[in-house]
């Protein structure tokens, strides 16, 4: 709208200025008749350009010159700030997180903001996104509104929230308005959210029920040894379910931290607290751990105890899903400006269709698998946290039956944050 306005006020603007040059003709054809009549015509453009009304006293040519030239000022102002408020318009609407697209009456688009142009007008915009947003704004009525969902399977897979507004100016109708967002992420947490729900009531509630039917049992066997069995079974069920509580009382803490303390915490004994914390369930399993440090030593700002939890769960992971006999390489190194710390074994490995989730709360490769192992679900999920916690990040590369390499990426402490 303020691009037409603008256009209109730049051609009355060009207009005023031929006819002051056929004013200018007048003079020197030096007609009367047509002096006057030109005079009438320059008055008319003067006040349909908005400039004052002329007073009734002039009567020269003179007179109506400067009021055409008083009202092409004014039209060549009103071209500036029409002009500056369009761009002003452009640059909102490209800083909005929603693609937006506007069009004519005639269903021609007309405008299309910086994310609408990413989504559907490059040359690798998405074609379908493209065909539905078509067909919505064809569909909108005058004075109505549509929305649709579109769930695009990529990848990356993408869930976009398309609502079309017909707009008017109380007369007739003006055009149509889409505005598209993508809703992905909230779609995904909203996902996440109800399977933590339905996962920490399965994960309490299996242990619980087995508890009281390890219980019930118990009050009625009478043979010692099977009694001595039972109760090494409830204390089993009840060391997990402490286990489950303690990773949610973690995984709570760490969220609900903005960011960590910043405090000085040197990476090789963090990796050799982490290594001897593990070191007894690798020797039942009997499964080598070689811990190779940073060498020089290199320091991370952050919480201690967190990073050691984070270094502590991947290695857990490793030792358990390794084959008995097996060896985990804990391994640091300086890579630029960061630390890399990895943690490969030769185990189980993930399936590639696992990869994206297992960072998930709860979630599991192998049900079966994981409880035999008296993991919890939250490992992983915790050391995601971590990471992001201390502006680092956490990726995994594994193949099935060949084992996995876990890595944790940490900026290091500068000079400056000393």
């Amino acid at each position: 709208m303020i691009a037409v306005l603008t256009a209109t006020v730049a051609d009355l603007a060009i207009a005023a200025g031929i006819v002051i040059v056929l004013i200018s003709l007048a003079y020197a054809i030096g007609s009367r008749r047509g002096v006057e009549a030109l005079k009438q015509r320059l008055v008319a453009l003067g006040d349909r350009l908005g400039a004052d009304p002329l007073p009734k006293d002039a009567k020269r040519l003179e007179d109506a010159l400067g009021h055409v030239e008083r009202a092409t000022e004014h039209a060549t102002e009103a071209v500036a700030d029409s002009s500056a408020d369009a761009i002003r318009l452009r640059r909102v609407l490209d800083s909005l997180h929603q693609a937006v697209i506007v069009c004519d009456e005639q269903g021609e688009m007309v405008f299309r903001n910086s994310h609408a142009l990413a989504l559907i007008g490059s040359r690798h915009g998405d074609a379908l996104a493209a065909q539905a947003v078509e067909e919505l704004l064809a569909a909108t009525s005058p004075g109505a509104s549509e929305e649709r969902t579109l769930e695009l399977y990529g990848p990356p897979r993408q869930t976009l929230s398309v609502r079309t507004q017909a707009i008017d100016n109380g007369q007739r109708t003006l055009g149509v308005i889409a505005i598209i967002d993508d809703v992905s992420e909230r779609r995904r947490l909203e996902e996440v959210r109800r399977d933590f729900v339905a996962n920490v009531s399965h994960e309490l509630k299996t242990p619980m029920g087995a508890l009281g039917l390890l219980a019930e049992t118990l009050l009625a066997e009478t043979e010692p040894e099977v009694s001595r069995r039972l109760a090494q079974r409830i204390h089993s069920e009840a060391f997990r379910i402490s286990r489950i509580i303690d990773d949610l009382l973690d995984l709570s803490r760490i969220e609900n931290e903005e960011s960590p303390p910043r405090e000085p915490v040197l990476v090789n004994l963090v990796m050799a607290e982490a290594a001897e914390r593990v070191r007894s369930a690798a020797e039942q399993r009997d499964v080598e751990i070689k811990l190779e440090e940073p060498s020089p030593p290199v320091a991370v700002l952050g919480d201690r105890r967190q990073l050691t939890s984070a270094l502590y769960n991947l290695l857990e992971n490793a030792v358990k899903f390794s084959y008995e006999g097996g060896v985990v390489d804990f391994v640091g190194h300086l890579d630029g400006d960061d630390v890399v710390i990895a943690i490969a074994d030769k185990g189980l490995g993930i399936p590639t269709r696992d990869l994206e989730r297992i960072f998930e709360r709860f979630y599991r490769v192998d049900h079966g698998r994981s409880r035999s192992t008296g993991g919890t679900g939250l490992g992983l999920s915790i050391v995601r946290h971590v990471a992001n916690s201390h502006h680092g990040s956490v990726y995994v590369d594994s193949r099935e039956g060949e084992g996995s390499t876990f890595t944790l990426r940490l900026p290091l402490q500068r000079r400056s944050d000393q």
